[in-house]
């Protein structure tokens, strides 16, 4: 009998489930509003004087690795953190104005945060040197199928 990696079917299932229109253009928009601020020393320090004004932690954006939906999960929760500092400097700039979430895309974004946060924890707590792995694979799987794969009627708003 041949097992395959967890992880690695954990990633294919993450990336199927994320095969959605709204998904698509939501994370695009997290990406786009990313790189701008990697980019531009501006954007950085206006970026941190609105943190500093609006009293929210003063983190850095965060940049997606394609090929670990972990870091695509890192990249969402820290522009929900940002979004009102982002929205505050992207609105001084009329050229930089389209990159700012709409309420559906926000909406989007924190429904994706909710899903991958716990599989996250479970990544990591997986793939930790300190304990021994399959002694967690039994409770992850009651848990996925107990709460995160249980149908949930509040789901995003089309």
């Amino acid at each position: 009998m041949r097992l395959q990696c967890f992880g690695y079917r954990l990633h294919l299932a993450v990336e199927n489930a994320m095969r959605d229109p709204r998904i698509d253009r939501a994370v695009g928009i997290c990406k786009k509003l990313v790189s701008s601020f990697s980019y531009s020393w501006r954007r950085k320090r206006q970026l941190a004087q609105a943190q500093k004004e609006l009293k929210l932690p003063e983190h850095g954006l965060k940049t997606e690795c394609p090929t670990r939906w972990g870091s695509r999960q890192a990249m969402i929760e820290r522009v929900l953190e940002q979004q009102w500092a982002i929205s505050q400097v992207l609105s001084s700039d009329r050229k930089s104005r389209h990159l700012i979430p709409t309420w559906q895309d926000t909406d989007t974004l924190e429904a994706i945060n909710k899903f991958l946060q716990p599989l996250t924890k479970f990544t990591d707590a997986l793939s930790s040197e300190k304990y021994v792995s399959v002694s967690f694979v039994k409770p992850v799987l009651h848990l996925f199928s107990s709460s995160i794969l249980k149908v949930n009627d509040d789901g995003p708003k089309s």
